[in-house]
């Protein structure tokens, strides 16, 4: 007796064949109808072109969404080839199920919790081998192991095309993977309204098994992103026993929707805007169908983030892991990447830079543009800034220096347990902003084991703009550990940024100014949270940490400045009229360089209601701290009937 996945597999071949003969759409391009033909699906013969009781193969949609050998349709006005099949198939999207990274964490996971390998790797698939994970499941499996994925053709198609557009529309609804798929039904973005060109049924009925094409405005939304996008995992402690906690382990949906970004925002914009960003003009959207006119909006199916890195391990090792995208393809798919990374992602800007005798000192403002957290999704993600001060060749004072191997000099030393607090002054160059999440297991220690994770120790990741801590969804995207008494940080979240001073104390060798370079890294894998994976004996862990370690792991430079500012000496002619730095002052504390003549004489501080706050004797150079309410203050000095007053801002 043949299986139901067999019967269905045979009867829709029956139907394409009917269909080939009773509705064979007008239109076709006379030209022997190179598409769906073998000759031309042989550039695609590394995508399945197969069917399960539930899905089909990509290498079916490409067919009529590939390249288009006549150069008619997938092609925007300005010329640009943008069919969704060769965008796709170089993303992370399209690997999902063959990511190294992925399957050596999930046998991380299970060798340190045997008893819990059914349920982990069945929850595992269910994002990144969806077509064979919820197939399996539509056929009445309790479970879907990571062995039946290695021999799924349509499991290893990753993220497919219908993991997209089959998803039912009470997307946005549930999370953690639980998703929900409408049968032999296809969702576009097309056909909305009554001034819509018509959706024809026939070409897809001609091709694949589905019967319904119809319009989805769920697959516009961020909806549709988020059953994979926001996780939340069980706690199991040090033995494995569940706890019965709850650990939000990412929620990149969430943080959308705690943002001017959610659709009831002060700036709306979905998912799609950002990492499927639209083509300019309509686009005929099919192959072969000569009567089929432009189609628009269209968005590019690149579906990029900011993992580079994976993507050149990938790119440099397509075919030990059985990868169907050229080269070409992922350098494609790189550049994006890091163009997102570069001009999509935060802005940096440096104020007050100054350097006066051995003391420099810069304050530094990060601003987050994306539309969630940055970094924000799988928790190893991590951020940083860098600032280094020289004179030419000259380093004077360097902070957040990373090796060529990907290892952060001043927080990498001690490993996995320990990581910087949240900083808003730094004054030593082994202090480092990280923007971070650290996940902590029941006994409070650093894990990246996500079945041990327990709570946050940390997490100052950049907040999105409009971000709030009274909305509803604050206890899924919280702000913990020592960024909660930033004030600017945490009370002022709605703002999505990060201001701090750095003090640089070196004394420079030459009269020529000192360039501050300040950047901003992102690092997708960082080398002390993978290593403790490959204490773990198993080829899959080992295979990866052979492709890691010959990857490097650098991390990927987001954004960068310079400031160049003159060595001041306090006695120096530049000082005789007095200066007063930085101002505005984020932390409240200014170095005065008093002019010469009021030196011995006295000094005055006025809050801004106009009280004495403090006074004392004129200095040769005076360190001040303004109370702590922002403000415009007064500092006056007198000496033999002469004044000297200077207004400073505390922001």
């Amino acid at each position: 007796m043949q299986s139901p996945r067999t019967m269905w597999a045979l009867s829709g071949a029956v139907v394409v064949v009917m269909a080939s003969w009773s509705m064979r759409p007008e239109g076709l391009h006379d030209q022997g109808n190179p598409y769906h033909s073998r000759a031309f699906l042989t550039a695609y013969e590394g995508l399945p072109d197969t069917s399960n009781a539930l899905f089909t193969g990509s290498g079916i949609c490409a067919g009529c969404h590939g390249h288009d050998v006549a150069q008619l349709a997938n092609v925007s006005e300005a010329g640009e080839d943008v069919n969704p099949t060769d965008q796709w198939q170089s993303s992370l999207m399209a690997n999902s199920a063959k990511d190294p990274f992925w399957r050596a964490k999930v046998v991380h996971e299970v060798a340190l919790n045997p008893d819990h390998q059914l349920e982990l790797e069945d929850k595992c698939t269910s994002c990144h081998a969806p077509l064979g994970h919820f197939n399996a499941h539509h056929l009445g499996q309790e479970h879907y192991a990571m062995a039946q994925l290695f021999q799924d053709s349509l499991a290893l198609d990753g993220v497919s095309c219908v993991a997209c557009h089959q998803q039912a529309s009470t997307v946005g609804n549930a999370f953690s993977g639980e998703l929900a798929f409408d049968s032999l039904t296809i969702y576009g973005p097309y056909g909305a309204g009554k001034d819509d060109a018509p959706l024809l049924q026939a070409p897809m009925q001609l091709y694949t098994p589905y019967e319904n094409i119809m319009y989805g405005a769920h697959l516009d939304g961020s909806e549709a992103c988020a059953g994979c996008h926001s996780l939340v995992t069980q706690t199991a402690d040090m033995e494995g026993n569940l706890t019965g906690q709850d650990y939000i382990e990412q929620a990149t949906y969430h943080e959308w929707l705690n943002s001017s970004y959610a659709d009831d925002g002060d700036t709306p914009t979905d998912c799609q805007d950002c990492h499927m960003p639209e083509v300019s003009g309509g686009v005929v959207i099919a192959s072969g169908q000569a009567s089929l006119g432009p189609r628009a909006p269209f968005k590019k199916h690149i579906l990029v983030g900011g993992n580079a890195q994976m993507l050149e391990i990938m790119r440099d090792n397509t075919e030990a892991l059985g990868l169907s995208a050229s080269v070409a393809q992922f350098d494609s798919t790189i550049a994006w990447t890091r163009d997102v990374l570069r001009n999509e992602t935060v802005e940096l800007s440096v104020q007050d830079a100054s350097w006066v005798d051995g003391l420099g000192s810069v304050a530094v403002e990060v601003v987050n543009k994306a539309g969630h957290k940055f970094p924000s999704g799988y928790p190893a993600r991590r951020a940083w800034i860098e600032v280094v001060a020289h004179q030419g060749e000259d380093t004077l004072w360097h902070n957040g220096r990373w090796s060529p191997g990907g290892f952060l000099h001043g927080v990498d030393e001690g490993g996995l347990a320990e990581y910087e607090p949240h900083y808003t002054t730094i004054d030593a160059e082994d202090q480092v902003q990280v923007y971070e999440l650290v996940a902590v297991d029941v006994t409070g220690t650093p894990t990246n084991v996500l079945e041990r994770a327990a709570s946050s120790a940390k997490d100052n990741r950049l907040l999105p703009l409009g971000f709030s801590d009274d909305h509803e969804v604050y206890d899924t995207t919280r702000v913990e550990g020592l960024a909660l008494y930033d004030l600017e940080f945490a009370f002022e979240s709605e703002l999505g940024l990060d201001r701090l001073t750095y003090d640089m104390t070196a004394s420079p060798s030459t009269d020529l100014p000192v360039v501050m370079d300040v950047r901003v890294w992102y690092q997708s894998m960082p080398p002390r949270w993978v290593a403790p994976m490959f204490d773990i004996q198993d080829s899959t862990i080992q295979a990866f940490q052979a492709l890691f370690e010959a990857q490097g792991a650098a991390p990927e430079l987001v954004a960068e400045t310079s400031v160049s500012v003159p060595v001041v000496s306090s006695v120096s002619e530049q000082a005789r009229h007095g200066q007063a730095f930085p101002n505005p002052t984020v932390d409240g504390r200014v170095t005065v360089v008093p002019p010469l003549a009021f030196q011995g004489g006295m000094w005055e501080l006025y809050d801004p209601k106009g009280s004495r706050v403090n006074h004392g004797q004129v200095e040769a150079l005076m360190e001040l701290q303004l109370p702590a309410i922002p403000g415009t203050y007064v500092l006056q000095m007198h000496s033999k009937g002469q004044h000297w007053v200077r207004r400073l801002v505390r922001k």
